[in-house]
C-alpha cells in the first residue's frame, strides 16, 4: 500500500516538472517574438568633453612652437593715445557786444514795457503805477525803482513833448546810471604789492548756480585774454565737481589740482596755490564748496578755506555767482555769503533766460559791489564782462 502511494507521488511531481519546462519555453519564446517585433531604441550620448594638451585624442596638426617663435606685440609701434586738443578761445573784449541779440531777446520785454507806458499821451498816476510795477517785475528793487520813477517823472515833465527818440534817450540815461557805469568792473587776477605768486580768485555760491561750470568758463576768459591758469576743485563734497572743472582746464591747457571726494577743500585749494605758485601760472582760481547756505557749519568751512588761502597772500577777488532767475533768493544767498567773505565781484548767471535784468541793479546795491560777469548761455564762450551800456542797449533797442 505504501509502495502505490509513493509512486502516485512520485509520478505527479514528474507530472508538474514536465508542464513548468513547456510553459517557460513559451514564454521565452513570446518575449523573443515580441522583441523581433519592436524597433529598438536610439540612445544618444553626451557629447564629448573638449580636451587640451596630452589629453587630447587626436594630436593637433600644426606644431607647436616655443614662446621665442610666436613673438611679442610691437610695443614701440603701438600708437599712443591722443592728446587732447587744445581750444583757443575768442577774445573776452566785446564779448556783450556779440552776444547783445542774445541778450536782448530775453530782456527785450523790460525795455519795450517802459517806452510803450512812456509814450502814452497822458501819463497819470495810474500809468506810472504801472511803470513801478513793471519795474518792480523785473526785480529792480523797491529803492532803485523808486529812484527812477522819480527822475523819470522830473525828465518827462521838463521835457514836455516827448518823440520816441526823445523817450528813448532818456530811459537809456537813467538806467545807464541806475546800473552804474562808473563801478570798476574788472576782474582783478594781479597780486598786491611786489609777491612773486599768482592771484588768487575764489568762486563761491550755492549749488544749482553754476558755480563750477562758471569757473571753467572764468578759466577761458583769462587764457583767452594771455593768462596762464591753475585750477583748484576744492568742492569736494559734490560727486563729479573736480571731473567737470578738470575737464574744463583740459581743453584749455589749464592744469586742476584736485583731492579725494569728500577730502578737506581747505587742503585741495592750499595746494592748489602753491602749485601755481610753483609753475609760475599768473593766476589760480578756485571752485568752492557750495552747499545750502542755511547750514552753518559748511559756511564756516568757506571761511576757513579762505582763511588758509590766505597763508599764501591775500585773496586778490571773490566773486559771488548768482542764478539771474532765482530774483529775491539769490538776494538772500547774497547777504549770508556776504557775511562770510568779503564778496568783491559777482557772476549772474542765466541772464539769458529771464526778463528780469533788473536783478544787476538790486543785488548790486544789496552788495555795494558790482556785477562783472554774465552767464549768456550754455556755450564755452557765452561768460562775459559786464559792459552796463550794451547791457542797456539790449534793453532798450532789443536785437
Amino acid at each position: 500500500m505504501e509502495i502505490v502511494i509513493l509512486a502516485v507521488v512520485i509520478a505527479v511531481v514528474a507530472f508538474l516538472a514536465i508542464c513548468g519546462l513547456v510553459i517557460t519555453g513559451r514564454r521565452k519564446k513570446t518575449r523573443e517574438s515580441r522583441a523581433a517585433a519592436t524597433p529598438a531604441a536610439t540612445t544618444t550620448a553626451p557629447p564629448a568633453e573638449p580636451q587640451v594638451g596630452e589629453d587630447a585624442e587626436t594630436a593637433l596638426e600644426e606644431p607647436r612652437r616655443t614662446i621665442e617663435e610666436v613673438g611679442l606685440p610691437d610695443t614701440e609701434t603701438a600708437p599712443a593715445p591722443a592728446a587732447p586738443e587744445i581750444e583757443i578761445p575768442e577774445p573776452s573784449a566785446g564779448r556783450l557786444v556779440r552776444l547783445r541779440a542774445r541778450l536782448s531777446r530775453s530782456q527785450n520785454s523790460l525795455g519795450k514795457g517802459l517806452l510803450t507806458l512812456l509814450s502814452r499821451e497822458r501819463l497819470d498816476e495810474e500809468t506810472w503805477e504801472e511803470i513801478e510795477d513793471t519795474l518792480l517785475t523785473a526785480d529792480v528793487g523797491v529803492a532803485p525803482t523808486q529812484e527812477l520813477v522819480e527822475a523819470l517823472r522830473e525828465r518827462v515833465r521838463v521835457l514836455g513833448t516827448r518823440t520816441p527818440e526823445e523817450l528813448r534817450t532818456l530811459l537809456r540815461e537813467e538806467l545807464l546810471k541806475l546800473v552804474g557805469p562808473d563801478l570798476d568792473r574788472t576782474v582783478h587776477t594781479e597780486t598786491r604789492g611786489a609777491v612773486d605768486r599768482p592771484g588768487i580768485v575764489l568762486v563761491v555760491g550755492v549749488n544749482g548756480t553754476g558755480k563750477t561750470t562758471t569757473t571753467g568758463k572764468l578759466g577761458r576768459v583769462l587764457v583767452a585774454d594771455g593768462k596762464s591758469v591753475v585750477l583748484g576743485a576744492a568742492d569736494t563734497f559734490r560727486a563729479a565737481a573736480a571731473d567737470q572743472l578738470q575737464t574744463w582746464g583740459e581743453r584749455v591747457g589749464a592744469r586742476t589740482v584736485r583731492g579725494p571726494e569728500g577730502g578737506d577743500p581747505a587742503s585741495v585749494a592750499f595746494e592748489a596755490v602753491k602749485e601755481g605758485t610753483d609753475a609760475s601760472a599768473d593766476v589760480v582760481l578756485i571752485d568752492t564748496a557750495g552747499r545750502l547756505h542755511t547750514k552753518t557749519g559748511l559756511m564756516d568751512e568757506l571761511g576757513k578755506v579762505k582763511r588758509v588761502v590766505e597763508k599764501h597772500g591775500p585773496v586778490d577777488e571773490v566773486l559771488l555767482v548768482l542764478d539771474a532767475t532765482t530774483g529775491q533768493n539769490g538776494l538772500v544767498q547774497a547777504r549770508v555769503f556776504a557775511e562770510v567773505v568779503d564778496i568783491t565781484g559777482i557772476v549772474l548767471t542765466k541772464l539769458d533766460g529771464t526778463a528780469k535784468g533788473g536783478i544787476v541793479v538790486a543785488v548790486q546795491r544789496e552788495l555795494g559791489v558790482p556785477v562783472k560777469l554774465v552767464g549768456l548761455g550754455e556755450g564755452a564762450d557765452d561768460l562775459a564782462p559786464f559792459e552796463p551800456a550794451a547791457f542797456v542797449d539790449a534793453l532798450i533797442d532789443g536785437e
